[in-house]
C-alpha cells in the first residue's frame, strides 16, 4: 500500500541521545587528530603524494573485495593508475569505483548531499558497464539476505520499498543538511546518515560501495580529509565482521523509528580515529624522520613488539615495494642486527636486542 513513508529522519533531535561517555571521548580525540594533522598536510601536502597514490589503490581494492569484486594486484594497479582498459565486469566495476572515487577526492567542496548527485556518482560508478541500471534508484524491491554455512539464505532486512525509495532520499539529504546547517557535529550525523543510506538501499546493486564513496565525501565536506592518505575502505574490510554486526544491531526497529544508532556511531568513529593513529604513524617514519627506505624498515622492526612478518612490514610501509623490503631484510640478517625466525609462509624477524649491548 502506498501510503505515508513511516520511516521519519529526525537527526535534529536523534543524535542528542548519542552523547555516550563512550561516544563523547571518541568525538573529543578525532577533533584533537583533526587539528593536528590538517595543519600538517596543508604544508607537507607535497610530500604526501606517496601516501594519497597508495590510498587509492587500497581503498578501491578493498571496498570492491568487500562485495566479492577482485582482479590481480598488478591489474588492480594499472587500473587505478588508468593504464589500461577494464576487461572483465569485475575491471568495468573497479574502474567506474575508481573514477568516483577520484570525482570525490578532487571535486567534494563543489557535490551538494542531494539525491539527483547520488543519482549522478552513481551513474558513474557503472559507466563501464551496459547494465542498464547506473544512475537511477532500484526499480523492483530489494532485500538483504545473508547465507548460512549450509547454503540456506534468510532475510536479515528489508529496505524501503523501491516506490518509495525517491522520497525518502530526499527527505534523509534534506534533514542531514539542516541538521549540519544548524552546527550539529557532522561526526555524529554522518554515521547515523550512512545507516539510514544503508536501510533504504536505494540501488538495484552498488549500495555498499556508494555507502563508502558517500562516507568520503561526508568526511570531507566537513573537513575531516584523513581518508585521502590512509583507506578508510580498507579499516572496513578488514573489520567487516564487526561492521555487519553492527549494522544489524542499528538497523533493528528502523522502519518504526525505533533504531538505535549507537552500535554503528561508535563502530564508525572508531574507524576514522584508527585512520587518524595511522596517519600520525606514516607520518613520523615517512617524513618527519627523513629517513632513507632502508632506514624506515629498520626501525618499523626495531621499534616492533615481539616478531614481525614480512607482510606486516608491508602494511606498515604500503609505499615502499617488496623487493626494497626483501633486500632490506637480507641486508639487517647479514649485518646481525635482526634475527631470522622459523621458515616458509610464516618466516619472521625479530630485533637483535643482543647487539645493542
Amino acid at each position: 500500500m502506498k501510503g505515508d513513508i513511516m520511516r521519519q529522519f529526525e537527526y535534529k533531535e536523534s543524535w542528542k541521545k548519542l552523547l555516550t561517555p563512550n561516544i563523547v571521548s571518541l568525538l573529543t580525540s578525532i577533533h584533537e587528530y583533526k587539528g593536528e594533522q590538517n595543519l600538517f598536510i596543508e604544508s607537507n601536502s607535497d610530500k604526501l603524494t606517496e601516501l594519497l597514490e597508495v590510498a587509492k589503490i587500497q581503498s578501491t581494492e578493498a571496498s570492491n573485495k568487500i562485495e566479492g569484486i577482485i582482479t590481480t594486484d598488478e591489474r588492480l594497479r594499472k587500473l587505478v593508475m588508468d593504464k589500461t582498459m577494464p576487461k572483465s565486469r569485475n575491471e568495468k566495476e573497479i574502474a567506474g569505483y575508481r573514477d568516483v572515487l577520484n570525482t570525490i577526492h578532487e571535486n567534494y567542496e563543489y557535490i551538494p548531499v542531494n539525491e539527483n548527485y547520488f543519482l549522478q556518482l552513481h551513474g558513474d560508478l557503472y559507466k563501464y558497464n551496459s547494465l542498464g541500471f547506473g544512475g537511477k534508484f532500484k526499480s523492483s524491491d530489494n532485500i538483504i539476505a545473508e547465507v548460512d554455512s549450509f547454503g540456506n539464505q534468510r532475510i536479515r532486512f528489508k529496505p524501503i520499498e523501491a516506490w518509495a525509495t525517491p522520497e525518502a532520499i530526499a527527505n534523509m539529504c534534506n534533514a542531514y543538511n539542516d541538521a549540519v546547517n544548524d552546527n550539529i557535529d557532522p561526526l555524529i550525523l554522518m554515521p547515523m546518515f550512512i545507516l539510514d543510506f544503508l536501510c533504504i538501499h536505494p540501488f538495484n546493486d552498488g549500495n555498499g560501495r556508494m555507502s563508502r564513496l558517500l562516507t568520503l565525501l561526508l568526511l570531507y565536506k566537513s573537513g575531516y580529509i584523513v581518508g585521502k592518505y590512509i583507506s578508510i575502505e580498507k579499516l572496513i574490510e578488514q573489520s567487516k565482521e564487526t561492521y555487519y554486526e553492527v549494522l544489524q544491531a542499528s538497523s533493528y526497529g528502523w522502519h518504526e523509528n525505533e533504531n538505535d544508532y549507537e552500535p554503528f556511531v561508535e563502530y564508525y568513529l572508531g574507524v576514522i580515529i584508527a585512520a587518524y593513529k595511522e596517519f600520525s604513524g606514516r607520518v613520523q617514519t615517512l617524513i618527519e624522520s627523513g629517513m632513507s627506505k632502508p632506514g624506515r624498515i629498520r626501525e618499523v622492526i626495531r621499534k616492533h613488539m615481539g616478531k614481525i612478518t614480512k607482510n606486516q612490514i608491508m602494511e606498515k610501509c604500503p609505499d615502499i615495494s617488496e623487493t626494497t623490503i626483501q633486500r632490506t631484510l637480507s641486508d639487517l640478517l647479514k649485518n646481525n642486527e635482526i634475527i631470522k625466525l622459523s621458515g616458509g609462509r610464516y618466516t619472521s624477524y625479530i630485533w637483535n636486542r643482543e647487539e645493542e649491548k
